[in-house]
């Protein structure tokens, strides 16, 4: 049996690591600057590109959530403080 060309699913963008929306993104930015590319596909490579840097900002933000969210306990470590559903204002 022949393997079957491009039938893979290829994975959303929200799905991809930070790693990897930053190297996809890395790489339209060179195939880009190169000057190489009609207008079309320059378009729409520049759309994918808009979205990778909106999931690679989106990823930052919650790494950096999660890092301020770091506390320090009598012993010496580290854990993540839990997030407050909801905070009720006093009075």
């Amino acid at each position: 049996m022949a393997k079957s060309s491009n039938n893979d699913p290829v994975p959303a963008l929200e799905d991809l690591s930070f790693e990897a929306a930053l190297e996809r993104l890395e790489s339209i930015v060179e195939a880009m600057e190169s000057g190489d590319l009609p207008l079309e596909k320059l378009l729409a490579e520049y759309e994918q590109g808009m979205k990778l840097a909106s999931v690679c900002a989106r990823k930052l933000a919650e790494a950096e959530l999660k890092v301020q969210q770091l506390e320090k306990t009598s012993e010496g470590q580290f854990r993540l403080k839990p997030l407050a559903a909801e905070e009720t204002p006093e009075g």
